[in-house]
């Protein structure tokens, strides 16, 4: 019996689906924490702004390089399986990332968290995917997968600033654990162990691909604190570029590649992936710098900077409730370039805002575009990215969309932690301003990006019509 079929007739839906969900709420709440927690980070540490950056920057580029690798190890291994293995690695180390006293020791931590994230990631969604077969049933299957992502985050900036004014930033990395836990027995009692696909695993594909993530990621950070023209900066760029071109050498090669390369003739697979880099990037670095930005420039406290980015929060959930419905209604390939227009909108209304301390009404404006935004763009994305997959490569595509996104992350946060601190001028600072510029320059890309696509669609159905015409 298929996975699918498995899935179908055996796994009540809702119970599996909280279970599956859990995964995604755990790495944003985790992730949003920590954000949350950067500046105390950084101070209890006693790191510069580029040392922070590497923290970060070290668990998405384990995440994002080893989650081609986790996709297939779901569909060769199953996905259950899988999911288990990758909960239990990610959960020890969020504990030992809160044992941390050096900025070696957390960096380690979050290495770890990023491999154990990679593993349980691409495992999770493959599962949503086999208990949801048609493409509408999915479309609506990410606009729930967008939701839980969005009351992570939102319960996530309220902890975050909470639990590190309360009882410091270690209690960031502990609090997750008892969610994690309770989510691993939910799938443990709910789905059931199904075989694998036949298949080996493609290990060339996955030292090229991981290596070539780190050197692009490690030069971009390596720029932010010794310049472009640094020796470090040049070999982590070119290392990085000669590896992703081995890699696409190694998947026109391989009998059994960890990425098929046919799967980049599908124009929604192109669209999706290149949209979810962009805002990857753009998400990653905006929960880095608008912390320190409301801490550092604004004056708030921890637990105020948490408590008015909520709005960012709901919104999102919002966001992610009406992006089925919209793409129901106008389209998918039309319902994503509404969503990045919002998002761009809100990025620029937040690096022009005139507010210099405190909270106002206008930046709450700002915010809840953006939330919008990211709720809409994001899930239509994810949904444009995974809804077509086809028997046997479910966890491939969705490892796709999360890698993307975190490649994104990893190489955005990189560059733009680069420029904003090169522009401020000073050792150890950052221009918030240079840097919220940027988050809406890579939203610009996605958005003409997903506005070429719909054209493209609209000529093909066009010229489809015309063909099939009677004459």
């Amino acid at each position: 019996m298929s996975d699918k079929t498995a899935a179908t007739t055996r796994i009540p839906r809702g119970v599996a689906m909280a279970g599956l969900a859990s995964a995604m709420f755990l790495v944003i709440l985790d992730a949003a924490m920590v954000n949350l927690a950067g500046s105390t980070i950084r101070e209890g540490l006693g790191l510069t702004a580029a040392e922070l950056t590497v923290v970060v920057d070290s668990y998405l580029v384990a995440f994002a390089g080893l989650l081609l690798l986790g996709g297939r190890l779901a569909d060769v291994l199953g996905g259950r399986k899988v999911f288990l293995t990758g909960m239990t690695g990610y959960l020890a180390a969020t504990a030992f990332c809160a044992l941390a006293t050096s900025s070696g020791m957390l960096v380690a931590g979050r290495i770890a968290q990023g491999i154990g994230a990679a593993i349980l990631m691409p495992a999770a969604l493959s599962l949503v995917l086999a208990l949801y077969s048609s493409p509408a049933e999915r479309t609506r299957a990410m606009g729930i997968w967008g939701a839980v992502a969005g009351t992570g985050s939102l319960l996530g900036v309220f902890l975050g600033g909470t639990l590190t004014q309360l009882l410091g930033w270690q209690s960031v990395f502990l609090t997750p654990v008892p969610f994690g836990v309770a989510g691993a027995i939910l799938v443990w009692r709910s789905v059931p162990a199904v075989p694998g696909r036949p298949g080996r695993f493609d290990a060339l594909g996955a030292i090229t691909i991981t290596v070539g993530i780190s050197g692009l990621a490690l030069g971009m950070v390596s720029a932010s604190d010794a310049g472009f023209g640094a020796p470090s900066t040049i070999v982590g760029l070119v290392v990085g570029l000669a590896s992703l071109v081995a890699f696409v050498v190694v998947e026109r090669r391989s009998t059994h590649p960890l990425v098929p390369l046919g799967v980049f003739r599908r124009r929604p697979v192109i669209t999706a992936n290149v949209v979810m880099l962009l805002t990857g990037g753009t998400l990653t670095s905006l929960f880095f710098f608008l912390p320190q930005y409301q801490q550092d420039v604004l004056g708030m406290t921890p637990l105020s900077a948490g408590m008015t980015q909520i709005p960012i929060a709901l919104m999102i959930i919002v966001g992610s409730v009406v992006a089925p419905l919209l793409a129901r209604r106008i389209g998918l390939s039309h319902a994503l370039p509404v969503g990045l227009a919002v998002l761009l909108v809100g990025f620029l209304w937040l690096a022009m805002d005139p507010t210099t301390s405190g909270f106002s009404v206008s930046l709450l404006g700002a915010f809840v575009l953006i939330g919008l935004g990211l709720g809409l763009g994001l899930v239509n994305a994810t949904a444009m990215g995974v809804r077509d997959s086809e028997a046997g490569e479910s966890g491939l595509l969705s490892g796709l969309v999360n890698a993307a996104q975190q490649l994104g992350g990893a190489v955005g946060l990189a560059a733009l932690a680069g420029i904003a601190i090169g522009a401020a001028g000073t050792h150890g600072d950052i221009s918030f301003t240079t840097a919220f510029f940027g988050e809406a320059a890579l939203v610009v890309i996605a958005l003409a990006l997903s506005l070429f696509s719909a054209a493209g669609k609209r000529q093909a159905l066009t010229s489809s019509t015309e063909r099939n015409a009677p004459r």
